[in-house]
């Protein structure tokens, strides 16, 4: 083996000697603007510096991190000081930062913040008023600047991945105390169009530039917009209020474009293996439906109808003689119990039924004679009535009352003097 080569491992640890040995390193005082900002849950904080121009990987631990009095977010203007050195298991080169201070945009990112909670809680962010991007729009407004990389970067993306969609350019101020203003205007101007989905945004820079971004008019205005909009403001990094209220957030002005319209590429690959699968779905329906006709061809029923119409014959005659048997059974079932019937006791001594009949009315008649009221009076009874009715409880008649008294051969009026219970 060639005793040249030597491992990562050793490279990177002689890089970092070389690092931790330059006293210009160990002392670096840097600005610039926090982006990707992690707080691990160990305390300490990860992020990454950068300019207009450049980034550095940064790193405050713990113990340095304790003296901070506020909260490093994404987006904020720091000054930092630290020492430069190589983290050897991944061999980049980053800044320890021992002390940090803000960088007099303090009061940008205050209002950020209190512009953010407030829209939050008005619902602005809310999912449930987000509207879906149309899949495949006919026309896309795009609310930027006329020159620039932002609009070049979408109008080539739109043009090579959906070259049949039309696009409207409303061309508007992007940075500057009248920006935010004119970008309301070229909304609402796009929104009297027949468009289906807006592009609102801009390339990347600092935070003051990115600034009309994050006004609350701009934020209300793409919130009302008729159209879904699709929020495009800076780099990957960036985040803006826009992209809070937007249907849609995109990480760049490409990634908007993209977001934006399909691939036609990829449409064209799909309907192409449609073709395919309809055409070999048909291919092997009409393969079903042949070999099915080939066996119905081949039946029985189809090669020889008369013997379905000879089987239903012989069923029925069967039914017919069926219904002959069972209707002959029925008569003579009904031809012996009318024979029975006739043959009957009674009906062959009717003068049984006679005298039965005449002695039931004698045993009547004799009930009835001894209920008569007119044979108690005949031995020796009275019948006592009031109003024509009879006197059956005593209880009821009263002093001066009068009754009629029923006897053999006569009829007595009386009037009561006395009434006497019980002897009382």
């Amino acid at each position: 083996m060639n005793n040249n080569y030597i491992s990562i491992g050793e490279l990177n640890k002689y890089l970092k000697d070389l690092f931790d040995m330059d006293n210009n390193l160990q002392r670096v005082y840097l600005k610039g603007e926090i982006s990707n900002f992690k707080a691990h849950t160990r305390g300490h904080y990860y992020f990454t510096l950068k300019d207009e121009t450049s980034r550095i990987n940064a790193v405050m631990f713990s113990y340095n991190t304790g003296a901070l009095k506020f909260k490093p977010v994404d987006g904020m203007k720091v000054l930092v000081t630290g020492r430069i050195s190589v983290y050897e298991a991944t061999g980049s080169y980053q800044i320890y930062v021992q002390d940090m201070s803000q960088d007099g945009l303090g009061n940008l990112y205050v209002e950020f913040e209190k512009l953010k909670k407030k829209l939050a809680s008005e619902g602005l962010f809310d999912p449930t008023h987000k509207r879906k991007i149309r899949r495949m729009p006919r026309k896309i407004g795009i609310v930027t600047a006329s020159t620039g990389a932002a609009i070049k970067d979408i109008l080539t993306t739109l043009k090579r991945r959906y070259p049949i969609c039309e696009t409207i350019l409303f061309p508007s101020l992007v940075q500057g105390a009248d920006a935010a203003k004119d970008i309301v205007r070229n909304i609402n101007i796009a929104n009297t169009y027949d468009i289906d989905t807006l592009i609102v945004g801009r390339g990347g820079g600092s935070i003051e530039d990115l600034w009309p971004f994050n006004e609350e008019i701009v934020a209300r205005a793409i919130y009302n917009s008729r159209v879904p909009v699709i929020s495009a403001v800076g780099h990957e990094i960036d985040f803006t209020i826009s992209d809070f209220v937007a249907d849609l957030r995109a990480p760049t002005p490409t990634a908007a474009a993209e977001l934006a319209v399909p691939d036609m590429d990829t449409i064209n690959t799909y309907l192409i293996t449609a073709k395919e699968r309809c055409y070999n779905g048909l291919i092997k329906l009409i393969d079903k439906n042949k070999t099915k006709l080939s066996s119905l061809l081949e039946s029985y029923v189809l090669k020889k109808p008369i013997a379905i119409y000879e089987i239903k014959e012989q069923k029925l005659d069967f039914l017919i003689d069926n219904l002959n048997k069972r209707m002959i059974n029925i008569l003579d079932n009904t031809r012996i119990r009318l024979y029975k019937n006739i043959n009957s006791y009674i009906l062959t001594n009717p003068s049984l039924l006679y005298k039965f009949k005449e002695q039931n009315l004698v045993n009547l008649i004799s009930k009835l004679e001894v209920l008569n009221p007119m044979n108690t009076i005949k031995r020796g009874y009275a019948i006592v009535k009031q109003n024509d009715k009879v006197v059956v409880n005593v209880k009821k008649l009263k002093i001066d009352d009068i009754i009629n008294i029923d006897i053999k051969n006569a009829v007595i009026d009386a009037k009561i003097v006395k009434v006497d219970i019980d002897g009382k």
